[in-house]
């Protein structure tokens, strides 16, 4: 514990602002689904034949997964992309159920002679509705409320994964760093801003019910909450103290929006990038960790202007191609339709490949004397391995990579997220992983990498991709990074990070710096 509080004693400024971010997608979301839930469930209690269809279709949102729900956004103008405004709309579609339903059940459960009543007294409908429905059904109501504010504090930490922010961002990062106090600084701060939040509506609520005594200390309670969501978002405004050059630029400067993948090397690569553009007196703003394909479709529609990616991955997971060998072959042929079919430009390669690694345990490795992946054929059979979701769809990864290799694993392999594979080989709950040869988890974890002796694997040469209205900004950063990163370089880098727990900025400004 003592090493998570001196985490948290070096790291509370970016945490602050992580927990901002946090608070405002919550508030932006629920927000939206109580205007939009409140007068559709009032709705339904005048037009009951609409209970149905519409508390049916929120159902069906409920049930469609969170990261799938975001994907299905991001294409949608107006409404999708990347960044907080996927997340506050798939938020508020979570939200909508618990809204609409509890109006409802709030308003039909009144007991029928208040409402006659209230008929008998000259009342027009919306008195009843403004004197006597709402004030009677806000218990319930607010129930709903507080269920829905919940609801998107816990699935607001999956947003990261669009670009976002969050809370889920260090959850995401914790997870692929192997840093249990990334993953429990973002979950325990989510988890006490759900329990504050439902705390603050808790006494709203019981202030609504009848007879309810003590009103003032709630309301002291509720103030007291509220003083701590303002203190909490003043904070995160308040100047860190950082390490890092921080380099001014003029407004006037050209804008450049760098993007990167939710891996460590991704990041660093991007950073790197940022700070030479930054020296260079180009305006930069940060998109990083971007999960799946986002940075790519970020930049076809536009949201970022250039970010790290690798041949081999364009040739056949974009591209579609099927895996040759030739890293001038595929580079060239990736940059030729990259330009034809999206209208963007690749980088000249940044000088080191990080290709998809087999990966055992270190102590697995010497025992059997295992050197290339053919020589763990033989004793995989009862072996349990354990793939990415990447890895096992892609044209160049799994079918392909076992039908080579002639594996034949009595059990089914595990398709898992990337950066729990790594946990997993390490705890011994899988035996082999597909992992990246730049990656700095292998040398911290006691990993070998088993050499691919049949060249199975297209190169994954490291460039960047960018929009070609924005080639003119970039061309001299590109020269500059021109065959710069060696693999060495980037090995060290990735351990840096990933083993000694530096942030990305820190180690790509000393890289910088020092070219």
């Amino acid at each position: 514990m003592q090493e998570f509080f001196k985490f948290l004693a070096g790291n509370w400024p970016e945490l602050l602002v992580l927990t901002r971010e946090h608070i405002f997608i919550v508030l932006l979301s629920t927000g939206l689904a109580v205007l939009i839930g409140l007068p559709l469930g009032i709705l339904l209690t005048r037009i009951k034949s609409l209970q149905t269809p519409v508390l049916g279709f929120a159902n069906i949102i409920q049930t469609v997964p969170s990261l799938a729900l975001f994907g299905l956004l991001i294409p949608i103008p107006f409404i999708g992309g990347i960044g907080a405004r996927t997340a506050v709309i798939a938020l508020a579609l979570y939200a909508l159920l618990p809204v609409i339903r509890n109006t409802v059940t709030g308003i039909l459960g009144i007991d029928p002679k208040i409402r006659e009543a209230a008929v008998a007294l000259g009342m027009t409908p919306g008195q009843i509705l403004r004197l006597v429905e709402l004030p009677l059904a806000a218990p319930v109501i607010l129930t709903g409320i507080r269920v829905a504010v919940v609801i998107s504090v816990g699935v607001a930490t999956v947003a990261a994964a669009v670009g976002a922010g969050g809370l889920g961002t260090y959850i995401f990062r914790g997870l692929r760093q192997n840093d249990n106090n990334l993953l429990l600084a973002g979950a325990i701060a989510s988890a006490l801003l759900a329990l504050l939040c439902d705390f603050v509506l808790g006494q709203v609520e019981r202030s609504f019910k009848i007879g309810e005594r003590s009103k003032g200390r709630r309301l002291f309670a509720v103030l007291g909450a509220a003083a701590v969501f303002v203190a909490i978002i003043a904070a995160s405004y308040l100047p860190a103290r950082t390490n890092d050059a921080r380099i001014s630029v003029d407004a006037s400067a050209k804008h450049i929006v760098v993007g990167s993948k939710d891996f460590t090397e991704s990041v660093i690569l991007a950073e790197i990038l940022s700070q030479m553009l930054e020296k260079q007196g180009v305006q930069v703003e940060r998109r990083f960790e971007l999960g799946g394909n986002l940075a790519h479709d970020g930049l076809l529609s536009g949201e970022i202007d250039v970010y790290p990616e690798y041949t081999g991955t364009a040739y056949t997971a974009i591209l579609k191609h099927p895996p040759i060998t030739d890293p001038q072959a595929v580079y060239e042929k990736t940059k030729a339709e990259y330009a034809d079919k999206f209208n963007l430009e690749l980088s000249p390669p940044l000088g080191f490949a990080n290709d998809f690694a087999i990966l055992v345990r270190g102590d697995v490795a010497r025992k059997n004397n295992l050197k290339t992946i053919s020589d763990a054929v033989a004793i995989s059979r009862d072996w349990q391995a354990g793939f990415g979701q990447d890895f096992m769809s892609r044209a160049d990864g799994y079918p392909g990579f076992s039908k080579a290799y002639g594996f034949n694993f009595a059990r089914q392999p595990r398709e898992m997220d990337l950066s729990l594979t790594y946990r997993a080989l390490q705890s011994r709950e899988l035996d082999l992983i597909a992992g990246n040869s730049t990656d700095g988890l292998i040398s911290a974890l006691d990993l070998f990498q088993l050499e691919d002796d049949r060249h199975y694997f297209p190169p994954y040469q490291a460039v960047f991709v960018a929009r070609s209205e924005k080639a003119d900004a970039l061309i001299n950063a590109f020269n500059a990074l021109k065959n710069a990163v060696s693999t060495e370089d980037m090995r060290k880098m990735n351990y840096e990070v990933d083993g000694k727990k530096r942030a990305p900025r820190e180690v790509a400004l000393y890289w910088v710096s020092h070219k």
